[in-house]
């Protein structure tokens, strides 16, 4: 008995020994430092320009299959991932609700994430973030949203859009949602623009832009691309030279940037019509891009001045990312390959897809990899590139996606500043950082929280001619708040401000055109004259249209003047009848009695077409709507052929020729029919007008999404729409038609569809 209790004792002796024990251990583990498990990612295969390294930010299992990101003011990342997107060959599953957006954390601060949560999950195919007024605004098609943003969950969700990627293919729907100095938030594939003014969203009519992505450099110029040509851009700030409802002054928008579409991959490459002749070469290396996208203007501070305001553009197709120098003269913009026949970025990774490009708020550039093995989607998906996915089973790179990093080797990284927590005054001293990221948050911000105690110091800011930059976001901060003072745009016009400033000043300054204020303007406006500047001279003729409202006999003269300066750069005209909106008959009767129109010259011509519009009602953003019969057909139309042909069918530049009348919708409809089943490659001749398209409009025959009804249906709205009558087709010769095939397997040139006989 006494063995079995001093057994006992020595079991509760031992039992407290191991509770002790246990508890000492708990303490220990909790004092050790956390350990972040971060996936390493090997980057081998990738090739960056001397001077630069990659670094791995985000990688899967905290990311999938990501499409765009944006930061929040904290400078974490957020991050649309379009899980959706073609998981296999065939493309099913991707109406599923599985897309999220999700906010990465860095919890060690090493720079790599090692923790990521859901904002927002259930979407289908999401496509674009933007934060903004305090919230995140973001894009689920159709829709358009914007949340409150409390403890990192939504709140009050509200529906901004319900029409704002209304129909159309994955690959041609809006996205980008980049707000601009102007205060308006843009997109691509888009002809409307944003803005939430006192609560309420507004929603406006601007130029229709490019294809997936959207940029601006520090001067406040759009730019963008379509798949086949890799930068795009506007000459002009936006809205400025196109206001004329009666006429479509595209001279300097929309412009094709880059003239050589050169790609330069490492490796052969797999692209929906490398069976075309010229698309790849005997090396079966890509020759040209075929899926341009989310092109960058990099405004950093981490890269030097070598690289200020160069134009990055992601080629996914070919796993490279390209660098382009721009130049600007007069009011032209181009742009060229930086180092001959070598990418800034290429790998050998065929999974790599860069996609999107971001400035970040620590000044280097961010790279947002799909990493998706299938890039085309189903719909244009050909059977030759479905074949060769399968062979290189490239269908099998699902559940993954990166953000790397671009950084400059010598430059040690900067930290990221919480502008959440800047008082008003550090806010407004922001808009002069070489950090474009920073500045444009600084703005953002100080218009959202509209403190009144940043006027006078933006007014001050405004004013320092000692930097334009910051001049040009003052200027517009303080439009922004409703305090800009025409006072204080009367000092600039007569001050040393460089140019782009002055530029602003006009635009801003229309706004503010009445009698009174006609009288100090005019010899401001004269002096500016006197200067001679080309690039001063057309933001001159491009805004006195306001004023042409109050005096049409003290602003005509000037514009004659500034007109006959330029009188054969279309630019320059088609900014003049910008200008005339309104007052265009009265010009034309000034101008007969000065004597002065030449018959046919540039500026005759444009005049008189407005004028013709003018009197027939016929304004430019009126989208050509269907008879009922033709329904389906403008259905068809506008979701998928709009895109690249335009609502109106006038085309877009780089992309694809106008219909309006064209001898391919007016000549034979079984020559229609074969274009529409079998596609068709440039160059083309539309209207006497020679259309070299690096792209090729793509065949529906392999399409069992569309039947031979529905090509009728597509057939009949464009006779009905862009031509003067319909000579039909049955469905039992469209479905007879489906059989007479392009000799080389792919698609129609113009010389074999000639050779028919159609």
């Amino acid at each position: 008995m006494a063995f079995q209790t001093r057994s006992f004792i020595t079991q509760i002796a031992s039992s407290k020994t191991l509770v002790l024990n246990l508890i000492l251990l708990i303490f220990i583990i909790g004092c050790k430092k956390v350990s972040y498990e971060e996936p390493e990612i090997s980057l081998d295969s990738y090739q960056i320009e001397d001077g630069f390294h990659l670094e791995v930010a985000v990688s899967e299992p905290f990311i999938e299959a990501p499409v765009a990101m944006d930061y929040d003011n904290q400078g974490r990342m957020w991050v649309v991932e379009m899980k959706g997107y073609m998981r296999n060959l065939k493309g099913i599953g991707d109406e599923m609700p599985n897309g999220v957006i999700s906010i990465m954390e860095d919890s060690d601060h090493d720079g790599v994430a090692d923790h990521s949560k859901i904002f927002l999950d259930s979407l289908v195919l999401p496509r674009a973030i933007s934060h903004v007024y305090g919230g995140l605004l973001y894009a689920e098609p159709p829709n358009l949203w914007f949340v409150d943003i409390e403890d990192d969950k939504p709140l009050n969700k509200v529906l901004v859009d319900s029409a704002y990627a209304y129909g159309g293919n994955v690959e041609h729907q809006p996205n980008g949602l980049m707000m601009h100095l102007d205060n308006w938030i843009y997109n691509a594939k888009s002809k409307y623009r944003y803005q939430r003014k006192n609560g309420k969203w507004k929603k406006e009519q601007t130029a229709f832009r490019g294809q997936w992505g959207i940029t601006k450099d520090n001067f406040g110029r759009l730019y963008y691309n379509t798949n086949s040509v890799q930068l795009m851009g506007d000459y002009v700030l936006p809205n400025v030279t196109d206001k004329n409802p009666y006429f479509k002054g595209g001279a300097a928008l929309n412009k094709r940037l880059t003239v050589d579409q050169r790609v330069y991959p490492l490796h052969p490459t797999s692209v929906n019509r490398g069976y075309v002749n010229g698309v790849l070469d005997k090396d079966s290396l890509l020759v040209n891009v075929t899926s341009a996208c989310g092109p960058l203007i990099y405004t950093g501070n981490n890269f030097g001045a070598q690289y200020r305001e160069n134009a990055f553009v992601c080629a996914p197709e070919a796993n490279v990312v390209k660098r382009n120098i721009l130049t600007f003269e007069d009011e032209i913009v181009s742009a060229t390959q930086a180092i001959a026949e070598t990418e800034f970025l290429a790998s050998t990774d065929e999974g790599f897809r860069p996609v999107n490009l971001n400035n970040g708020p620590d000044g280097n550039m961010y790279i947002v990899d799909m990493h998706r093995g299938i890039l085309q989607d189903k719909v244009f998906l050909t059977a030759y590139l479905k074949n060769q996915y399968a062979k290189k089973a490239l269908d099998t790179i699902v559940g993954m996606g990166r953000i790397l990093r671009v950084v400059k080797n010598e430059n040690s990284p900067k930290d990221i500043i919480n502008v959440e927590k800047l008082s008003t005054s550090e806010l407004v001293g922001l808009l002069g950082s070489k950090n474009g990221w920073l500045r444009d948050r600084a703005q953002q911000l100080l218009v959202f929280k509209g403190d009144n105690k940043a006027v006078s110091l933006l007014e001050h800011v405004a004013l320092d001619t000692q930097n334009a930059i910051a001049q040009i976001h003052a200027l517009h901060t303080l439009n922004g708040l409703g305090q800009l003072d025409f006072n204080t745009l009367e000092v600039l016009l007569s001050s040393e401000s460089e140019t782009e400033v002055l530029n602003h000043t006009l635009v801003l300054l229309e706004n503010y055109a009445s009698e009174s204020n006609l009288v100090s303007v005019l010899p401001l406006i004269a002096g500016l004259v006197k200067r001679d500047d080309a690039e001063l001279d057309l933001y001159i003729l491009s805004t006195l249209g306001g004023w042409a409202q109050v005096s049409t006999g003290q602003i005509f003269p000037i514009l004659f003047e500034l007109s006959n300066r330029y009188a054969e750069n279309i630019i320059y005209q088609q900014s003049l009848i910008s200008s005339l909106r309104g007052v265009e008959e009265a010009y034309k009767i000034f101008l007969d009695e000065e004597k002065s129109m030449v018959s046919e010259n540039v500026l005759s011509v444009v005049l008189d077409k407005t004028i013709l519009n003018k009197q027939s009602n016929k304004a430019k953003n009126t989208e050509v709507k269907p008879a009922m019969s033709n329904t389906f057909g403008y259905k068809i139309f506008r979701n998928f052929c709009a895109t690249c042909h335009g609502f109106n069918g006038e085309g877009v530049d780089g992309l694809a020729p106008p219909l309006e009348n064209s001898e391919y919708v007016r000549g034979s409809t079984k020559r229609l029919a074969l274009v529409l089943l079998h596609g068709l490659a440039g160059p083309v001749h539309v209207n006497g007008t020679l259309y070299e398209l690096n792209g090729t409009m793509p065949g529906l025959a392999n399409n069992p999404a569309f039947t031979d009804r529905d090509i009728k249906n597509i057939i009949s709205y464009l006779h009905s729409t862009f031509s003067e009558g319909s000579k039909g087709i049955d469905v039992e010769q469209i479905k007879a038609l489906r059989d007479v095939k392009p000799k080389s397997g792919g698609v129609y040139s113009e010389k074999e569809l000639l050779d028919l006989g159609y």
